[in-house]
């Protein structure tokens, strides 16, 4: 119970901008008892728009509305927040939101993203949680071509306690990926966590540098990598479901970390995203420090939205 309640309060503190966005207008219309009318949806309707949940997303819960409405499921506007809860939660329903461990160690885990979403912070989180779960990991800074991407990856490598592999800036990427996944195997290590190359490229450039990363590590380690995370930026909204489509078209996407959600009001993405692409979120950043990050929970999730 205690472990459920400390999520509760990390999304909430963390939702607490887009809670505002969406709940406060809601909270409003469902203080005063009183049937509900079609100004009520089109003001719950702006309430979803404003918080980024998407054309589609929140036309299909207004739709879902005013169907319920019209067969009299809901009449009266005190039932429209957990009629509203139970639908988020229906549409968020978890699948594939856990990390997929490799069944001999270590798992390796491709990381990527643009710069400027919080790659490196969230490769951090993601270190720093693993570690304080008891397991060993392996930090491999393939990111290359971004100067001081290598440094600021091995500032964060020290911070925590980790191991890292690195190469000099302009190395072959997979090189130093070869050599990580070496290291892993030498080492012992439970988590591999790769970092990759953040620049902007063509779908079919993307494609080739993430493939010939993947096929190196799949040599040294089977079924390599297990996870395929795209680090994306809340803040950016509707922008994010943009880069999302393009990375799914370069490489298998398995799992998305949402990062900087504490500093947006437009934490209704996730919805968005669950609704366009159907990739799972797998974790959330909610703040600046190493344990500022969550594991992804519909219900919780919903719970701060509204609270």
């Amino acid at each position: 119970m205690g472990i459920v309640k400390g999520f509760v309060d990390k999304f909430r503190k963390g939702l607490r901008r887009t809670s505002s966005v969406i709940f406060a207008p809601i909270r409003k219309i469902a203080e005063v008892f009183r049937n509900i009318s079609e100004d009520d949806l089109d003001e719950i309707e702006e309430a979803l728009f404003t918080a980024d949940v998407g054309v589609e997303a929140t036309g299909k819960i207004i739709d879902h509305m005013r169907d319920a409405y019209k067969k009299g499921e809901i009449k009266t506007t005190d039932q429209i927040i957990p009629f509203l809860k139970d639908d988020l939660k229906k549409r968020l329903v978890e699948h594939g939101n856990e990390i997929c461990w490799a069944e001999t160690a270590p798992t390796v885990i491709l990381v990527c993203g643009v710069n400027g979403t919080g790659k490196t912070t969230s490769i951090a989180k993601l270190a720093h949680q693993f570690k304080n779960e008891g397991k060993k990991v392996l930090l491999c800074a393939s990111d290359t071509f971004r100067a001081a991407a290598v440094e600021q990856l091995d500032i964060w490598a020290n911070r925590l306690g980790v191991d890292i592999v690195k190469h000099q800036m302009g190395a072959d990427p997979a090189a130093v990926v070869y050599d990580a996944a070496d290291a892993a195997l030498a080492r012992k290590s439970d988590v591999l966590i790769i970092d990759t190359a953040g620049r902007l490229q063509t779908k079919e450039n993307l494609m080739a540098e993430l493939s010939k990363i993947g096929r190196v590590a799949s040599k040294k380690i089977p079924g390599a990598p297990h996870e395929v995370l795209l680090v994306l930026d809340a803040t950016t909204g509707q922008n994010a479901v943009s880069q999302a489509l393009h990375f799914g078209e370069a490489t298998n996407v398995t799992g998305l970390f949402l990062s900087k959600l504490d500093g947006t009001a437009k934490g209704g993405i996730v919805v968005a995203i669950k609704e366009k692409l159907q990739i799972p979120v797998k974790f959330m950043g909610l703040g600046e420090n190493c344990d500022d990050i969550a594991p992804f929970r519909a219900e919780e999730f919903v719970e701060a939205l509204f609270s």
